[in-house]
């Protein structure tokens, strides 16, 4: 056994799912690593919270619910209750989901705001921007449209061109149009608010060099730094579906001036409905470890202006934000045309969310790097390691135990060197879970899975069962053979939730620990074995993607 650990106090975030659509497979990245990783220290006996939020303000959601006759309000509830409906599905264990529509968000924004403006970080300006005067409001770059004033390209947005890649300002798009009501845009001036992110640049250099980041994005933001931090607009004018900004009637704060406050906010109103102390956690002194997981598009609000603004506002600032890749399928970008766009809900109504959850940890690690949905090699991983290795340990020996000793153990684990070879493993395997190497895990927990049924093939319980006199042989056989497959049901924990809980049920036997602190299950009575999980097949894939085809003609 090894010394006990000290134990941990840590708060835990993903990034906030955008309250104006549904949640797809390409978010799941995020909230599957995440939720892993919080299952494993949770097993580790730390003290671990996960909070997390509907990103719920902004233009598109006030456009959105224009369209569709509601009030943004109604629009937001409505797609909170699918989010967390598809979150409960694949397992997502928040101890807190809220919204950044909330008193708590709008308090903290304020006294951020605030603090920040009293510091002398918060200056005002007069910018001229792009006006429909049809709907009387201005426009963000992403709702104006004309041809790209470089290669042409017809339909692009203000901001940038998706056919030849281009950046450019809204003003020079060739023939704009607002994409609201088609009008010629005007140009109308309006006072803004800025966040000077450069009075932070001593500070930023420092944080960012101090271990909290990922080399790859360290070196990028290192780039960002030295070319010279911009003043941040963190204002909009009304219309707009947000918080008015203190003492600035019809100014609204930005969205993602709100939307990392809602970490803040989510946890305050976790410890309004538990005993929990925010200040335990948010002071500028606090030693409880914080971890923000997001994924790589959205560095630079995460690893720049967060830190500048909880700084700035006398917060403290994370202890490290781990960044992902974004997902592809079958190699490519997902696509609606190809029905290779998944929602959550589509993936749903035809497999296993375990499988996923099981899949994106055998492909995680701790880089960017993207991730493939490669729906063969799904099949293949599924059907080998989950069905193939794991499951079938229990499914070939608990027949034995149930007909010839009444589903009871036998007295002594045999097999004592290798039960502790499989523990003795829980070290490495502890190590790649903390450092969100998840695929080196899964690989090692799958040689632990070939072991236990090459002990299987060696001892052939099916030829022993047709001996005479070698029932307490049989019984031996099989019962370590369940002990193994015990251990790894502890080891698959976080990754495989509802897998883990019916072996328990079929163990008669809770998992609540590390796996260091298991001990053989000798003497002890199981339950009847249920078929644990069964094989991907491959009709029910091709389902998903016409579905997702389907869906396309819908909207």
């Amino acid at each position: 056994m090894t010394p006990l650990m000290t134990p941990r106090k840590i708060l835990v975030t993903s990034a906030l799912p955008y309250a104006n659509g549904a949640i797809h497979l390409g978010h799941l990245v995020e909230y599957i690593q995440t939720d892993i990783w919080v299952r494993f220290q949770k097993q580790r006996g730390h003290e671990c919270y996960y909070v997390c939020a509907d990103d719920a303000h902004g233009t598109p959601i006030m456009l959105k619910a224009d369209r569709d006759g509601i009030t943004p309000e109604e629009l937001i509830a409505e797609v909170g209750k699918s989010h967390i409906a598809d979150f409960n599905e694949f397992g997502i264990a928040f101890d807190n989901y809220h919204s950044t529509h909330s008193d708590e968000n709008k308090t903290l924004s304020s006294l951020v705001y605030t603090r920040l403006r009293d510091a002398g970080h918060i200056s005002s300006r007069t910018i001229t921007q792009a006006f429909d005067p049809v709907k009387n409001m201005f426009l963000p770059d992403r709702f104006i449209k004309g041809d790209c004033p470089k290669c042409g390209a017809k339909d692009q947005y203000g901001d940038g061109c998706e056919v030849c890649g281009a950046n450019y300002s809204p003003t020079d798009l060739k023939n704009a149009v607002s994409a609201i009501s088609g009008a010629t845009p005007i140009e109308k001036e309006s006072e803004h608010y800025f966040f000077d992110l450069a009075d932070f640049t001593e500070m930023l250099r420092d944080w960012t060099n101090a271990g909290h980041l990922q080399a790859e994005v360290r070196n990028k933001l290192a780039e960002w730094l030295e070319s010279g931090l911009q003043q941040w607009d963190i204002s909009r004018d009304a219309p707009y579906f947000g918080f008015e900004i203190p003492d600035a009637p019809n100014k609204y704060f930005y969205v993602w001036l709100d939307a990392p406050i809602g970490y803040m906010a989510s946890f305050q109103n976790l410890c309004d409905k538990t005993d929990l102390n925010f200040d335990d956690f948010w002071a500028k002194d606090s030693d409880v470890e914080l971890y923000h997981f997001i994924g790589k598009d959205i560095i630079y609000f995460h690893a720049l202006f967060w830190p500048a603004m909880l700084r700035g506002a006398n917060f403290r600032t994370p202890d490290a934000i781990f960044a992902h890749g974004f997902l592809t399928v079958n190699g490519e970008k997902m696509s609606k045309s190809r029905g290779t766009f998944i929602t959550a809900r589509t993936y749903l109504d035809h497999l296993n969310p375990e499988y996923l959850r099981y899949y994106f940890a055998a492909k995680l690690s701790n880089t960017i790097d993207d991730l493939d949905l490669n729906f063969d090699d799904f099949s293949q991983r599924v059907n080998s390691d989950l069905v193939g290795k794991v499951v079938n340990i229990a499914s070939r020996c608990s027949g034995f135990i149930r007909k010839k000793f009444d589903n009871q153990l036998s007295a002594t684990c045999v097999e004592s060197d290798l039960f502790a070879e499989f523990i003795a493993a829980n070290g490495a395997i502890a190590d790649y879970y903390e450092h969100r190497e998840f695929g080196k895990a899964m690989r090692e927990i799958m040689e632990l899975a070939d072991k236990a049924n090459q002990y299987i093939d060696h001892k052939k319980p099916w030829s022993i069962a047709k001996e005479e006199g070698k029932d307490a042989e049989l019984h031996d056989v099989c019962s370590v053979a369940i002990n193994l497959f015990r251990i790894l049901a502890a080891y698959l924990k976080p990754v495989l939730p509802a897998l883990t809980t019916e072996a328990e049920l079929f163990l008669n036997a809770p998992i609540t620990t590390w796996i260091d602190e298991l001990q053989p299950l000798v003497n002890h009575t199981l339950n009847d074995f249920k078929p644990l999980m069964t094989r991907v097949e491959a009709d029910k894939i091709a389902a998903i993607i016409d579905d997702s085809k389907e869906n396309l003609l819908k909207v």
